[in-house]
């Protein structure tokens, strides 16, 4: 029992320590804000909660099925973080080149079932939350998981928690995103946003050259040349 507990508490660690840092909430939190800025309150409050709800569900499935899907589709994580990269660094480009006047604003919309379920999954969930870096490292942690029923068992449950602390760290910061803007105020919040989403096209272009440099590896050494 002690064993299990410890492999339980290790897996929980671990999924937590790889996948926040790279998620980010706190990070992506101003970019949040800036891309819900014609939401209402209670429209961004909606969408924090959808946004945590498809995080987890996005990092869970990474981890538990994830290579067996890119295995019936014949993909390799290379090419996952080239397509993902391409898309963070659209992303970022159009917050960047965003109209100022419009950043940290707030218009009141009505709370459509609709248009928070639209906006909820793309861009906010993916890739702005849960991209294809966090993907591909729940890939990664799912692919090392011993195929035991023990180690499917312990592992599984570990991925379960880690993968909920994270997602609730992302409602928690996205919940609460309009008081950094309050705080910061509408010209604090602006530098915040650019400096966010340049962050963001970095992170972007990083990810493609991940992908591509691992896909360069792979070809015969003339080729390379």
């Amino acid at each position: 029992m002690a064993g299990n507990l410890r492999i339980l508490i290790e897996g929980v660690l671990l999924v937590v320590g790889a996948l926040f840092p790279i998620v980010n909430p706190v990070g992506g939190a101003p970019v949040f804000l800036a891309m819900t800025g014609d939401c209402s309150p209670q429209m961004r409050a909606a969408l924090a909660r959808r946004v945590a709800t498809n995080a987890f569900l996005l990092m869970l499935g990474s981890m538990l099925i994830g290579t067996y899907v890119l295995d019936f589709f014949g993909l390799s994580i290379s090419i996952v973080q080239v397509a993902g990269g391409v898309v963070v660094c659209a992303a970022g480009w159009d917050l960047l080149r965003e109209d100022s006047t419009t950043l940290g604003a707030t218009q009141v919309s009505g709370d459509r079932p609709g248009a928070i379920a639209s906006r909820a999954f793309y861009p906010l969930t993916l890739p702005l939350t849960v991209g294809p870096g966090s993907i591909s490292v729940a890939i990664t942690i799912g692919a090392n998981h011993p195929r035991t029923v023990t180690g499917v068992l312990m592992n599984g449950t570990a991925d379960v928690i880690g993968a909920l602390i994270v997602a609730a760290s992302v409602f928690v910061c996205y919940r609460y995103a309009d008081r950094l803007r309050h705080a910061l105020g509408e010209s604090g919040t602006s530098v915040v946003v650019r400096l966010s989403a340049f962050i963001l096209l970095c992170i972007g272009v990083q990810i493609l050259w991940n992908g591509v440099s691992a896909l360069l590896a792979t070809l015969p050494a003339n080729v390379a040349r």
